[in-house]
């Protein structure tokens, strides 16, 4: 089995702004001295895990990331009979599992006697959330529901070898890609098997205002010359280059030793990297893409990017083309001066029709 897997995808959008900075504008870079523009590995990372393409792929293999576990496991205690003070008890003992629970400020906890049943269950329930998010693989999800069945049935509070609900085994697609940090439990951490970079445009880019208008549909007569509502957003268009390094070998082996549900993810990763786009602003600018050329690559030698090869900005009218061609040139002579950069390469170019999307997956799964 070859350990490296490496993505290197061009996807083209349209005036969007898809991963926003603090100001509301498009994220930024500088490259090659030139400003380009950027979305997030976390942007990127996100959207694809949470899009119906990975779901799909991967029913019952994907995690759940909230710091208000606790707030589920007190309802369903509650649903099914326990008293609150119980309820709250036993799911404190539950929830601090994963990691250090949040505290009610001294104001918070004075004024608790003063409050409506409501208001003051909102506050108590403040308790029962952790401090950081955390990564709940489904196995330890199925764990939490088995042990609250246990708990309604035998009507008293969680055993201390009840509470062991964490697992380094597992099989949380997401997990494994990604990792998981636990600062309350080190030991249960997992190290990401996908490495993925800040898309990049390979051109410079002007970052533009879009001024708009909403008028008040029953009071926009001839005489009304002003509008509801004004303001402005920002935007810009640009060709990006992606880059993926997945480590197989840490893969399989977060995955529990399972190369089957390991090429199912690696599937998953691949169409959700071509198809899905971030949700930023989508209802404004309808900016949905697909990659337009994919270039994956199998081997054991040392990865490397293959940014450098648009330190120099790429221009002209078929930018797409240019970019391409830049790419494979980059590949070529980093072969020339280093040797072999992998064993195995498929590729895909959506604009001559060459290769397909299951092929690079195949070269993938081959790896």
């Amino acid at each position: 089995m070859s350990r490296f897997v490496q993505l290197h995808l061009l996807t083209s959008y349209p005036p969007a702004n898809l991963n926003r900075d603090d100001l509301g504008r498009p994220k930024t870079a500088m490259m090659g001295g030139q400003p380009r523009l950027r979305v997030s590995s976390q942007s990127l990372k996100r959207a694809w895990r949470t899009s119906e393409v990975f779901a799909d792929s991967l029913k019952g293999h994907v995690g759940t990331r909230t710091k208000e576990m606790g707030v589920e496991v007190f309802k369903a205690l509650r649903d099914q009979g326990v008293a609150k003070k119980d309820a709250l008890d036993w799911t404190k003992s539950i929830a601090e599992q994963f990691g250090k629970l949040k505290s009610l400020s001294a104001g918070e906890k004075k004024s608790l006697n003063d409050l409506e049943d409501d208001e003051k269950l909102k506050l108590e329930l403040k308790e029962v959330e952790i401090e950081q998010l955390a990564h709940f693989s489904p196995e330890e999800r199925q764990l939490i529901d088995e042990l609250v069945t246990v708990l309604v049935e035998r009507k008293s509070k969680p055993e201390k070898e009840e509470l062991a609900l964490l697992r380094n085994q597992h099989t949380a697609a997401d997990i494994a890609l990604f990792g998981r940090m636990l600062a309350s439990k080190p030991l249960f951490n997992t190290e990401a098997a996908a490495q993925v970079a800040h898309a990049v445009s390979v051109h410079p880019v002007v970052v533009e205002d879009d001024f708009f208008t909403a008028v008040d549909d029953l009071n926009s007569g001839e005489d009304d010359a002003g509008a509801a509502h004004l303001g402005e957003t920002e935007f810009a268009a640009g060709l990006f280059y992606l880059y993926l390094c997945i480590d197989k070998a840490l893969l399989v082996k977060n995955l529990s030793d399972n190369e089957e549900l390991a090429n199912k993810t690696l599937a998953a990763l691949i169409e959700s990297a071509a198809t899905v786009s971030p949700s930023g602003k989508q209802n404004s600018f309808a900016s949905r893409a697909r990659a337009s050329y994919i270039l994956c690559e199998t081997g054991n030698q040392q990865p490397r990017s293959l940014s450098v090869a648009f330190l120099k900005p790429v221009s002209g009218a078929d930018m797409l083309d240019s970019a391409i061609k830049q790419l494979g040139l980059t590949v070529k002579n980093m072969e020339e001066v280093y040797g072999k950069c992998a064993d195995h390469r498929s590729s895909l170019n959506a604009v001559t029709a060459e290769g397909s999307l299951s092929a690079v997956i195949q070269c993938a799964a081959e790896a």
